[in-house]
């Protein structure tokens, strides 16, 4: 064999068995008392910032937080939800001071409801146990 062939032979081979791209899908919520159903009265606000990895199904995020009623008691991702419609928990989080980080794996259908526009991010306090704040969670 020449060293042409066996140099094809090899691109050949690593195109073949190179691994699929991943998409890094990035979303985010924009959290408020007026976006909870029913709407609640508070300062508090925060943001929510998260990457995905489509390969891997792991989604990275950041929630950023301040001037809620008290400490924080829960965090999530409900869905599927729609703007002003309420769902069960889908995706939770630690409580933690802000910011609160972390990667979770995510199922296909959780990444479906982020993808349609049908999940929200919720941070509950002692003083608002349905939640204080909330945002829709939209594509960046």
């Amino acid at each position: 064999m020449t060293k042409s062939y066996i140099a094809a032979l090899a691109l050949v081979a690593s195109v073949v068995t190179a691994p699929a791209w991943a998409a890094m899908v990035d979303y985010t919520a924009t959290m408020s008392g007026a976006s909870e159903v029913p709407a609640k009265t508070t300062g508090g606000t925060a943001t929510m910032l998260g990457t995905l990895d489509t390969a891997t199904k792991m989604l990275t995020y950041t929630i950023t937080y301040g001037g809620l009623s008290g400490p924080v008691t829960a965090v999530h991702i409900h869905a599927p939800a729609a703007v002003g419609a309420n769902a069960g928990v889908a995706v939770p989080f630690a409580p933690a001071p802000s910011p609160i980080k972390g990667t979770v794996a995510l199922t296909d259908a959780q990444i479906k409801d982020l993808d349609t526009g049908m999940a929200y991010a919720n941070i509950h306090t002692a003083a608002n146990p349905a939640g204080e704040i909330r945002g829709q969670i939209a594509k960046k």
